[in-house]
C-alpha cells in the first residue's frame, strides 16, 4: 500500500518554493524564470523520512505544480516481486517500476514528449535489451507493450498501443522464427532480442545510436552490430550486465544533454524536472546509483543539467559518506552544495524531512463551522501523541473535527478512540499506513506487549504463532528493519522501538484482544508475560509488576510494592523500589469493556473508605501508584492535581522508613516536576 495523499507539506517550502526552482530555473507558482544555483553540475536531491512523512506527497505537489511547465517525469520505485505494468493513462496512479529498464522506459515516457530530441540514442538500446524467452506470453506481452509506449512517447508511430504491441510481437517472432529453422529447434532469449534489434534496425535506421554504442566497447569487439552486443552483454549478467546499464544510463544523459542546444540555453528554459520515489528500492536505487557514477566522471563528455528530486524510505545510507546534509530551513537562500571530491555520493544534497510542530498541528484542528469549543490543549495532545508524524497526525485531527462536528466532546486522553469518516478506527487505519505487511502487522500487534524480543519470542511461542521460514519475533524484527523503523534489535531491548508506532500498536492490541477466550485475550497474555518475567527473579520483578498492572490487577501490585517498602532496610533497595514504581506505572490501561478508569478518584483519596482496612502505608502506596500510572501516559497532558499528589505521596512514605528519607525525598521534589515538563523521571542514586 502506498499512502501519499492527505499529508500536510508544512514547513517544506524552502525545498518546494526555494530549492527546486532554483535548480530548474522556474518558479514555483508563478509563470516567470528565476535565478539558477547551480551551472553546469546539478545536485541529485534526496529527500529521506519514514512512512507517513510527506516523501510521497510532496512529490506529487512537484509534479502538479511543474506539469505542464517543463519537460517532467515522476516514476515510483516498486518491487520486483509485484510485477506491476506502468499506468496506461493519466487518471491512473503514479507511474511504477521494479527494474532499470522499465524505470528508463517510463523517464522516455515521461520527458520524451516536451524534448526537442526524442531519445535517438537510449530507445535503441531499451528495445536491444527487453526481449523474452520463446514460449513465454507474459514476458512477451510486457517488452511489447513497452516497446508500443516507447514509439508513441518518442512519436516513432501513430497507432494505438495495442495494435502496436500485437505488431511488434509477431514481428519478431516471424523474424526469431526463421533463424531459428536455420540454427535449430532451440531459440532462446538471445535470439529473440537480436530478433527485436534486427526489426528495430530496419524500420528506423538508428545508424547515430549505433555509432554511439560502439564507442563504448572494447576495439576487439567494434566489428559486430553494438546493440546486439548491448544485448548479450546485458543477457549475461553480472560485471557484464552492469557495463550495458551504465551505457544505457549514459545514453539517457546524453539524449538529455543533447536536446538542450545553444539556443534553449540562451532562451533560458528551464531544466527537465525527474522525480523519483521510493529510490531505497532495486529499481530507483540502481539508476540512482549509475546517475552519480556518471556525474562524478572527470571528464564526463555530457553536462546535462537534469534536476532530480527523490525520495528514500529511512536516512542517508552508510554508502552515501560525502554526501551534503542540510535541513529544510537551511535551504531558504542557497542549497549550500558543492561536489567535494570524485567519489559518486558526492553528488547528493540530502534533505530529511523533519516532524511537524505544534504550530503546525493547530490549523489543522481550525473549524469549518461554528460549534462547541475543542480542547484548549487538543493540539498539544496531539503532538505529543504522534511527535509531530504528518499523516498520524492529519488522520488524528479530522477525526477530531469529525466527533466535534458531531457534537462530542473530544478528550486528549481519548484521541486514539477515535474513529474516522468512515467508521474505522484510527489506530486501524494509521497502522495499515505504517506497517503495509498485513501479517507482520498482525503478529506486530500482539508482540509489541512483550518487553523485549525475548519475551516477544516466548509469547508467540506461547500463541503458537505461525512464522514463515523463521521463529515470529525475528522476522517481524527484521520486517521493522526493512521498513526503516529501526535498527537491529538485540534480544535486551524492545522488539519496536519506536514510541509512536509501540503507542498505536499497543491501543490496536487493546481493542482488538478485547474479550478474547481462546487464551489470546489481554488478561490472558499479560498474565503469561508477568509469570515470564517472574522467573527472572529480581531482574524482572519490574516488568512483571507492569504486566500484572496492564491485566488491571492493581491490588496486588500494591500489596507487592508495600511489602517491600517495609520489609527492606538496605538504602541501595529504595533506587530498586523507585524504579519498580516508576516502570510499573508505564503500563497500559486495560481494556475499557474490561476496567474502569478511577486512577484520578483513588489518587485523590476519594476511595479511600474501600481501604479502609489497609494500613496507611499500604493506602498512600495505593493513591501513589495511581498518580503516577495516571501521569505516566506519553501523550496525555500531565493533569497538575496528580503531578502534586505523586509529590505528597513520596514525601508522606519518605520519613516513615527507616534508611529511605533521602532517596524518597529527593524524588519527592524531582518527580512532579518530571511530570509535569514530561521528563523520565530520575531514579536518585544511579
Amino acid at each position: 500500500m502506498h499512502v501519499s495523499e492527505g499529508v500536510p507539506l508544512y514547513g517544506r517550502d524552502p525545498l518546494l518554493r526555494s530549492l527546486v526552482p532554483r535548480l530548474t530555473g522556474l518558479s514555483y507558482d508563478e509563470r516567470s524564470r528565476t535565478v539558477r544555483e547551480h551551472q553546469g553540475d546539478l545536485p541529485v536531491v534526496l529527500v529521506t523520512g519514514r512512512h507517513g512523512m510527506g516523501r510521497s506527497a510532496l512529490l506529487a505537489e512537484l509534479a502538479a505544480r511543474y506539469a505542464g511547465r517543463l519537460p517532467l517525469a515522476h516514476v515510483r520505485a516498486v518491487t520486483a516481486e509485484s510485477g506491476a505494468l506502468p499506468p496506461t493513462s493519466a487518471e491512473d496512479t503514479v507511474p511504477v517500476a521494479s527494474t532499470l529498464v522499465e524505470f528508463l522506459t517510463e523517464l522516455v515516457r515521461g520527458l520524451g514528449p516536451a524534448l526537442r530530441r526524442r531519445f535517438p540514442v537510449l530507445v535503441p538500446g531499451l528495445f536491444a535489451v527487453s526481449g523474452w524467452h520463446h514460449g513465454d506470453a507474459e514476458q512477451r506481452d510486457a517488452a511489447c507493450l513497452r516497446y508500443a509506449r516507447l514509439l508513441l512517447a518518442c512519436r516513432l508511430a501513430d497507432e494505438d498501443e495495442n495494435t502496436l504491441r500485437h505488431a511488434w510481437a509477431t514481428a519478431v517472432e516471424e523474424r526469431a522464427e526463421a533463424v531459428g529453422t536455420a540454427a535449430g529447434p532451440e531459440r532462446d532469449r538471445p535470439t529473440l532480442s537480436a530478433a527485436v534489434t534486427a526489426e528495430y534496425t530496419a524500420r528506423y535506421r538508428p545508424v547515430a545510436a549505433q555509432e554511439w554504442y560502439r564507442r563504448r566497447f572494447p576495439q576487439g569487439v567494434r566489428g559486430r552490430d553494438p546493440l546486439v552486443l548491448l544485448a548479450e552483454w546485458f543477457l549475461q549478467g553480472g560485471d557484464y550486465r552492469r557495463a550495458a546499464e551504465r551505457s544505457l544510463v549514459a545514453a539517457f544523459l546524453h539524449d538529455v544533454a543533447a536536446a538542450y542546444g545553444r539556443l534553449q540555453r540562451w532562451n533560458r528554459e528551464p531544466w527537465p524536472l525527474v522525480l523519483l520515489d521510493d529510490v531505497h528500492l532495486a529499481a530507483g536505487g540502481d539508476f540512482l546509483d549509475l546517475l552519480l557514477d556518471h556525474r562524478a566522471m572527470p571528464g564526463r563528455p555530457d553536462r546535462e543539467e537534469l534536476v532530480v528530486v527523490a525520495t528514500r524510505l529511512g536516512d542517508l545510507p552508510e554508502s552515501a559518506p560525502d554526501a551534503v546534509r542540510r535541513d529544510l530551513p537551511e535551504l531558504t537562500r542557497s542549497s549550500g552544495w558543492e561536489r567535494r571530491g570524485l567519489a559518486p555520493s558526492a553528488g547528493l544534497l540530502s534533505v530529511p524531512l523533519t516532524p511537524l510542530g505544534r504550530d503546525d498541528i493547530l490549523p489543522l484542528l481550525v473549524r469549518e463551522r461554528s460549534g462547541p469549543p475543542l480542547h484548549p490543549h487538543l493540539a498539544s495532545a496531539v503532538h505529543s501523541l504522534t511527535g509531530g508524524h504528518p499523516s498520524v497526525t492529519t488522520v488524528l485531527c479530522a477525526a477530531a473535527l469529525d466527533a466535534a462536528g458531531r457534537g462530542h466532546a473530544v478528550d486528549p486522553r481519548d484521541l486514539l478512540e477515535l474513529t474516522t469518516k468512515d467508521g474505522r478506527p484510527v489506530s486501524e487505519a494509521v497502522l495499515e499506513q505504517l506497517l503495509p505487511d498485513r501479517r507482520q502487522r498482525d503478529r506486530l500487534i500482539v508482540l509489541s506487549l512483550a518487553r523485549d524480543s525475548t519475551a516477544a519470542e516466548a509469547l508467540a511461542d506461547h500463541l503458537r504463532l505461525q512464522g514463515p521460514d523463521q521463529l515470529p519475533a525475528n522476522s517481524a524484527a527484521d520486517y521493522l528493519e526493512e521498513q526503516r523503523w529501526q535498527e537491529h534489535t538485540d534480544p535486551g531491548r524492545p522488539l519496536v522501538t519506536d514510541p509512536l508506532l509501540r503507542t498505536l500498536l499497543v491501543h490496536e492490541a487493546r481493542r482488538t484482544t478485547q474479550g478474547d477466550s481462546d487464551g489470546r485475550g489481554w488478561q490472558e497474555i499479560h498474565r503469561f508475560l508477568q509469570v515470564h518475567h517472574s522467573q527472572r527473579g529480581e531482574s524482572g520483578e519490574a516488568d512483571a509488576l507492569r504486566h500484572m498492572l496492564a491485566a488491571g490487577n492493581a491490588e496486588t501490585v500494591v500489596a507487592t510494592l508495600t511489602e517491600e517498602f517495609q520489609s527492606e532496610q538496605d538504602e541501595q533497595a529504595a533506587s530498586h523500589w523507585l524504579l519498580c514504581l516508576r516502570y510499573s506505572a508505564t503500563a497500559p490501561t486495560p481494556p475499557s469493556g474490561e476496567w474502569t478508569d478511577e486512577r484520578i478518584q483513588i489518587a485523590l483519596g476519594a476511595h479511600d473508605r474501600r481501604y479502609a482496612n489497609l494500613h496507611e502505608i499500604e493506602r498512600c502506596v495505593n493513591r501513589l501508584l495511581h498518580a503516577q500510572w495516571h501521569v505516566s501516559e506519553p501523550h496525555a497532558q500531565p493533569d497538575p492535581d496528580m503531578c502534586r499528589a505523586v509529590g505528597e505521596e513520596l514525601a508522606f512514605l519518605s520519613p516513615r522508613h527507616p534508611t529511605w528519607h533521602a532517596v524518597l525525598s529527593q524524588a519527592a521534589r524531582s518527580w512532579p516536576v518530571a511530570a509535569r515538563q514530561k521528563r523520565p523521571f530520575p531514579i536518585p542514586g544511579r
